[in-house]
């Protein structure tokens, strides 16, 4: 049995992994922004209605639910793109597995999406 990282990013250790973590997830941010028009909109739909939340909401619990569902969705987005991703890699040809894996992702992307719904309804209604 082999003792070494599955990755050399395994491998490192304090703030050096930190700074590492967040240099991946801004890469993950730029790719998403430059490659996927679904987080595109999604994106500029949050920043509509992040400052909308702040405003609207009565109470910091309110705010905290505003402001989680329209986060939940760019959440959801980002791992429906990297599943189509890695879907996508293995090849173009159809295989029932792959399509139902990016119709799952993109239900979940949906259920985010209406859940975004019902929460704003209940909160401001």
């Amino acid at each position: 049995m082999s003792t070494t990282p599955s990755s050399s990013y395994k491998s490192k250790q304090g703030l050096r992994r930190i700074i590492k973590a967040g240099q991946y997830s801004l890469q993950g941010f730029k790719a998403a922004w430059q490659h996927e028009a679904a987080f595109q909109q999604e994106l500029i739909l949050a920043v509509l209605l992040l400052p909308l939340a702040l405003y609207l909401g009565d109470n910091g619990l309110e705010r905290a639910l505003l402001v989680a569902s329209v986060l939940l969705v760019l959440v959801v987005e980002l791992l429906n793109s990297a599943l189509e991703n890695v879907v996508d890699r293995f090849g173009d040809e159809y295989h029932v597995l792959a399509g139902r894996a990016k119709d799952l992702g993109s239900a979940a992307v949906f259920m985010s999406l209406s859940l975004l719904v019902c929460v704003w309804v209940l909160v401001l209604w």
